[in-house]
This record gives C-alpha cells, sequence and structure tokens, in this order.
C-alpha cells in the first residue's frame, strides 16, 4: 500500500468515528473502526517525513492548517456559545505538526534546541492555563476546549488533541523506521499504554486527565492498523496533498452542523 491509499483508509476510518462522535444515536462500532485514524495518520507522516525535500515550508504549512483550524474552531464556539451543544476543539493538525517540528529538532543533532523547546513547552503551558482559565478567553463553555485551541495557537504537546501519547509514539515510530518488525513492537507497546492509561485513570473526570489522556477505554482496538502498517510499500502514490489538508476541517464543520441539526438545535435558533 502506498501513502496515499493508507491515507484514504485513515480518512475513511475518520469519518467513520466522527459520525459517531457529531450524529446522535450513532452505534458505538463507529468508534471502535475510527481507532485506526490517528496512527495511520501519524505513521504516514513519519514515513514521509524523510523524504520532504522543503521542511520549512512543510513545517509552516502544517501550523498554518493549525492555527486556522483553531480560528475556525473559535468562529463556531462564539455562534453556537448561547445553546447546549459541545464545544468545537478537534485539530489533528496540531499533534501532526508538533511530531515532525520534533523530528527536525531531532535531526539537527543540537541538544540546544531540544532544551529551547523544552522550555517553550512550560512557558506555553503556563501562557495556556493562564488564557483559558485564568482569564477565559475566550470565554465559551469548555475550558478544556479553550486550553486546546490556544495549546494549538502556542504549539503546546500537553495540550494538543490527543495528548502527548501520540506525538512521543511517532517519534518513537521514526527512530525505529527502517525495520518493521522494530514499528510493531513500538507501535504494539503504545497501544498497551493507552489500555493502561484508559484502565488505570479513564475514570477520573479532571480537565488535566481529559487533556492528557483523552482516550476511550477501546482505544487499545488502535492495534488493527498493524496489518497496514506491514503492506505499506514505502511508495507516495497519488499524493492527493491538498485534499486531505482540505477535506478535514470541512467535514468536521459539516457534521458539528448535522448534529447540531438533529438535536434539534435549528428550531431553538429560529424560536430567538
Amino acid at each position: 500500500m502506498s501513502t496515499t491509499t493508507l491515507k484514504v483508509i485513515a480518512l475513511i476510518a475518520m469519518v467513520i468515528d466522527h459520525i459517531y462522535h457529531f450524529i446522535p444515536n450513532t452505534p458505538e462500532w463507529f468508534g471502535w473502526i475510527g481507532r485506526i485514524t490517528v496512527p495511520i495518520f501519524i505513521y504516514t507522516l513519519v514515513m514521509g517525513f524523510q523524504y520532504t525535500s522543503n521542511r520549512k515550508k512543510y513545517l509552516t504549512r502544517l501550523y498554518l492548517f493549525s492555527f486556522g483550524m483553531s480560528l475556525m474552531n473559535m468562529l463556531v464556539n462564539y455562534i453556537f456559545r448561547n445553546y447546549a451543544v459541545e464545544d468545537l476543539s478537534n485539530n489533528f493538525f496540531v499533534p501532526l505538526f508538533l511530531t515532525a517540528f520534533i523530528l527536525s529538532i531531532l535531526e539537527k543533532k543540537q541538544p540546544k534546541y531540544l532544551v529551547l523547546f523544552g522550555v517553550w513547552q512550560i512557558i506555553s503551558l503556563f501562557l495556556c492555563v493562564f488564557l483559558a482559565d485564568i482569564i477565559q478567553f475566550p470565554n465559551f463553555q469548555s475550558t478544556g476546549a479553550n486550553g486546546l485551541i490556544w495549546g494549538a495557537i502556542l504549539g503546546n504537546i500537553f495540550l494538543a488533541e490527543g495528548g502527548p501519547l501520540f506525538i512521543i509514539m511517532g517519534v518513537s515510530l521514526y527512530l525505529v523506521r527502517n525495520n518493521k518488525a522494530h514499528i510493531v513492537m513500538v507501535y504494539t507497546f503504545f497501544s498497551l499504554c493507552c489500555f493502561y492509561v484508559s484502565y488505570k485513570w479513564g475514570h477520573l473526570m479532571n480537565i488535566w486527565n481529559k487533556l492528557l489522556f483523552p482516550f476511550t477505554d477501546y482505544q487499545w482496538m488502535m492495534l488493527a492498523a498493524v496489518p497496514f502498517i506491514l503492506l505499506y510499500n514505502n511508495k507516495k502514490g497519488a499524493g492527493l496533498k491538498y485534499f486531505f489538508y482540505l477535506f478535514y476541517p470541512i467535514h468536521i464543520v459539516i457534521l458539528y452542523l448535522i448534529g447540531f441539526y438533529l438535536n434539534g438545535g435549528f428550531s431553538a435558533l429560529l424560536i430567538k
């Protein structure tokens, strides 16, 4: 399977997963299918990064889409701020950008850049907490959603969609990228980590648990991505680069609005 084929499979699984997330009364097994989405997208980024000719342009593009997604989330949340709907915080561009950014630092092989990155993570975390929780800007219904928005803008690994674990997984996969057996072992290890984290702390409802370990109790089903990873042939395929970049935010908004409609939101909107 080429990179494009893997991305299309991940995209289909993502749509099914988001239907479960946004559309009421969708069966839970839609969410099971969606567990392969994140790891496949991260894996294709990791494998493709080594062949990226202009990494500065690539990182800039990922960050701009991440930033744009944050602005879109802020706009949607502002429009629907007076209705009993969940704040929109989806932004998978963030972990992709941060994974690629860390890989670019590692390839420089200069510890000072890692130190600077670590210092920025601490500073940006305090800034995110200050903006989202203390002064509550933007003032939407969910402090967690606000934190994820600022985490995306400031590039904080602790406030990225999916938490830091998937970013660490991406970096680890890059380090063993030339050995399929090692890739499977590392991937299996992180799948078991997701299971353990969900089992150990999944019942806790505090906001930091939700941000750092936002896993369902069936996140371990991401193991189903292993056959697709093993079938990867190290070829790019058709590409379709901007299709994936644009499809993600567009389908999120469409499903969010459909869910809002099915929950009677537009009726309430018309009454007001």
